[in-house]
């Protein structure tokens, strides 16, 4: 039999190897969904000089993990921390912290990643020159074995690393509260139906210079593989490619991004929308100086072109656009028929109008009434940038320039029309008004359509003009009356007609009778008259003829006769000139011209008792007294005588006018 002192030895002994054994942790057995990280607790080279790792064998924490399985150490040499697997859920990130590493640069926020971005390997990592704190680069899904002593891994769920110090906790807690606040921990999902795009800002690079207030574009361009940093998912290949911190000008659009929101941050903004029968005019805050587009006769400004700096010469048309709100402003600009109401009380959808009202008017005959306006106004959308650049916005335009011209122009028209006369060539002076200030819109590039002119009002209190209204009324109603009693009296005459045709009517048979009778009449009258005329014409005609004939016969006989008397005148020429020479004979036979006169009265005398029968010796005789012989004397005789001398020279006398003495 074995001594029990012996047993008791023995199994001593044991114990003590075991209890030496399992305190000399020379074997440990690691989980396969573990890993463990090896604490170096001394060391033939001493313990380290800088740093958290030891990379040349030194005491303290080993770059290597142990994966699953039974592991032999060298007897209280080694302190091993049993750590679980770092998983990090589908559609999730998980945040890298470094404890160990090279210093951030003075530009810096975040850990460059361009060399060592190989969280598994911590030798790798650090003899790379991997910077400690905050890395750049972010774990996607999927389970890792990391160093948590080197490497802490912050997700939304927990922190996976060694605690080296009490405070720990606290300090990647908030960090992790952090990245929460950002939304940091979950991709960046823009989806279509929502309408929004993202706004970058990055916190990490060299800062923007100072004629910059927003980041321009940079690595976008996939054939690039340098550079392309895929919106903001590389920040290393962002960096390279000359990326700034600050509000970036490149945008995210529908998608998926992973981001690391420690090195930029995405902040949500609703898409631009512009609607049909709308442009947008750009205002860029960013972009390069280019030359003015404007033209020559602009100046009010200058236009852009696209993607430069200041007013764009053109406009964006209807639709969706990711535009950057920090990077610029659009001004909505409506290309349709707008209105303007002059209306205290009247706001138009577009609220231009929202600060204007009836005009005030004093008109010629001293009343001031307020006049209510509507003008309809139509900007060209390729003028829109102009009008933009002019007035800074429609709203300016409308209450800096519209209003004060469209009140003064409708001032001055009143000033020269009395109130009735306002409200009477209201259609005038709106057809004038639209012509007159169509043209004063044009020069604000501007298309006005249309004026439509209210019906003057009254202040409040004030009823002069209803007074006025009420007279216009009472004559208006008056002339209706005279209207409506003109219309009563044609009424009155169409009944009488109507009467008269009914009458008409009853007595058509005998009226129609004594139509057609005066018709026959007519015709038969008509046709007599024209007999007549025939007649007429024929008699005309013959009379005519007649007359022809009696002219040429007349003009013969005037001939015949004219020579008849030619030759009768000279006959009795010669015969007369053959008498004289007689009587001359005859005169100068009987002693002179004188007793040849005396002898013709004799023979005249004789003739002329002969032919009348006188007594040539009175029956009763009157003596006078005279000589014994008887002889005739004394005053009556020589009274007879005389007379009888001076009536027989007379009749001598108008003989010879006469005829002329004939000469046998």
């Amino acid at each position: 039999m074995l001594d029990p002192i012996m047993l008791g030895t023995a199994a001593v002994l044991v114990v003590f190897v075991f209890v030496l054994f399992v305190a000399s942790r020379c074997v440990r057995y690691v989980g396969n969904n573990r890993v463990a990280i090896v604490e170096k607790l001394w060391s033939g080279a001493g313990s380290i000089t800088d740093g958290l790792i030891a990379l040349r064998g030194e005491a303290g924490f080993q770059p290597d993990v142990l994966r699953g399985g039974y592991h032999f150490f060298f007897p209280f040499q080694y302190r091993i921390h049993s750590q679980s697997l770092v998983t990090i859920p589908q559609g999730q990130i998980g945040y890298v912290f470094a404890r160990d590493g090279a210093p951030l640069g003075p530009t810096q926020t975040l850990a460059s990643n361009a060399h060592t971005a190989d969280f598994l390997d911590v030798r790798a990592f650090l003899s790379a020159g991997g910077q400690k704190g905050p890395q750049r680069t972010i774990l996607r899904e999927g389970t890792y074995a990391i160093n948590t002593a080197q490497f802490v891994i912050i997700t939304r769920d927990r922190i996976h690393g060694l605690m080296l110090n009490a405070n720990d906790g606290d300090l990647f807690g908030q960090m992790q509260t952090l990245i929460a606040g950002r939304g940091g921990f979950e991709a960046v999902v823009i989806k279509d139906s929502a309408d929004q795009i993202g706004i970058v800002t990055v916190h990490d690079g060299p800062a923007l210079s100072a004629d910059h207030i927003i980041a321009p574009e940079v690595g976008t361009q996939q054939g690039d593989a340098a550079t392309f940093h895929n919106s903001f998912q590389d920040p290393e290949k962002f960096i390279a490619a000359g990326g700034r911190r600050g509000r970036q000008l490149q945008v995210l659009v529908e998608g998926s991004y992973y981001i690391n929101r420690l090195f930029a941050t995405v902040e949500m903004v609703a898409k631009t929308v512009i609607e049909v029968g709308h442009v947008g005019v750009v205002i860029s805050y960013t972009g390069n100086d280019t030359a003015d587009t404007s033209g020559d006769d602009y100046r009010h400004g200058e236009l852009v072109a696209r993607g430069s700096r200041g007013v764009w010469s053109d406009p964006l048309l209807p639709g969706k656009y990711a535009f950057n709100t920090y990077a610029g402003k659009i001004l909505i600009v409506p290309t349709t028929n707008f209105i303007l109401k002059w209306e205290s009380d009247t706001i138009g959808q577009h609220k231009f109008d929202e600060n204007l009202s009836e005009v005030s008017l004093i008109t010629r005959d001293a009343f001031e009434p307020t006049l209510p306006l509507s003008v309809v106004v139509h900007i060209d959308y390729r003028k829109a940038p102009l009008v933009v650049q002019r007035f800074g916005d429609i709203k300016k335009l409308v209450e800096q320039t519209l209003d004060p011209m469209v009140s003064a122009y409708f001032k001055n028209i009143a000033q020269k029309r009395t109130l009735i006369e306002l409200l009477q060539e209201r259609s005038d002076i709106q057809e004038q008004a639209g012509a007159e200030m169509r043209a004063k819109f044009a020069t604000y590039n501007l298309e006005m359509q249309e004026v439509l002119i209210g019906t003057p009002r009254a202040s409040a209190g004030n009823d002069q003009i209803e007074k006025v209204l009420q007279q216009l009324r009472e004559r208006q109603v008056a002339e209706e009356r005279v209207t409506t009693y003109e219309k009563q009296r044609i009424a009155a005459e169409g009944e009488k007609a109507l009467r008269e045709a009914e009458a008409r009517a009853n007595q058509q048979t005998a009226i129609t009778q004594s139509e057609l009778s005066i018709i026959v009449r007519e015709n038969e009258g008509k046709a007599a008259l024209r007999q007549a005329t025939q007649q007429a014409e024929q008699t005309r005609t013959l009379a005519k003829a007649e007359s022809e004939r009696v002219r040429i016969i007349g003009e013969g006989e005037a001939a015949r006769m004219i020579a008849l008397a030619a030759a009768d005148a000279e006959r009795i020429t010669k015969t007369g000139l053959a008498t004289a020479e007689t009587i001359a004979r005859q005169a100068e036979a009987s002693g002179g011209a004188h007793n040849q006169l005396t002898r013709q009265i004799v023979e005249r005398l004789a003739d002329a008792l002969e032919k009348s029968g006188v007594d040539i010796v009175p029956r009763i005789q009157i003596s006078t007294g005279g000589d014994a012989s008887g002889a005739a004397g004394g005053p009556l005789a020589a009274l007879i005588g005389m007379m009888l001398g001076e009536k027989g020279r007379d009749m001598l006398a108008s003989d010879a006018a006469a005829e002329p003495v004939q000469t046998h």
